[in-house]
């Protein structure tokens, strides 16, 4: 009996163990949390749309947020070009907040810092090196609403040139 208490104990009490409290170095980033809708974004290399869904949710007892995301894209036509999964793992660590960004397609990058303004918005920006430096940044529009900007400085170049704008809008 003790053991079937336990389970039913255990699956009762899960979710609401997950709903655990960032802690402070991750606290200031908390507007990021939820699941989100995109819509539909632009994609300005191709000059086509993508839509999709982000899924923010705090990880490892509050001392991580975890990215998930499903993106498909169309072509300038609206006819779809592709579909991919990305993640991206947010943590502090030596006194700065870092970020590493896996996708379906390959794509790689490591965010070594992280412009904060507590609830409204943050700047990651990955280590200069032989490739292009990258950016994104998330910036609060509304307490539903997310804008999001990724962009790229190839080698040599000095400014940042967008890859993909978009909103998104909070489901919950």
């Amino acid at each position: 009996m003790k053991a079937i208490t336990a389970i039913v104990f255990l699956c009762i009490a899960t979710p609401a163990m997950a709903q655990t409290a960032l802690k402070p170095a991750l606290a200031p980033l908390s507007f990021l949390v939820g699941n989100w809708d995109s819509g539909e974004g632009k994609v300005a290399d191709t000059g086509g749309t993508s839509k999709g869904g982000s899924v923010m949710s705090v990880e490892s007892d509050g001392t991580a947020i975890l990215r998930r995301d499903h993106t498909e894209t169309f072509d300038k036509a609206g006819k779809p070009a592709g579909a991919f999964h990305q993640t991206m793992l947010i943590y502090p660590d030596g006194g700065a907040i870092h970020a590493d960004y896996v996708d379906g397609e390959g794509h790689a990058i490591h965010y070594v810092s992280a412009s904060v303004t507590a609830g409204k918005s943050v700047t990651f920006t990955s280590a200069a090196g032989q490739g292009p430096l990258f950016r994104l940044t998330y910036e609060l529009q509304s307490p539903k609403a997310l804008a999001v900007t990724f962009g790229m400085t190839p080698p040599g170049a000095t400014e940042f040139r967008p890859i993909a704008t978009g909103t998104l809008k909070k489901k919950r």
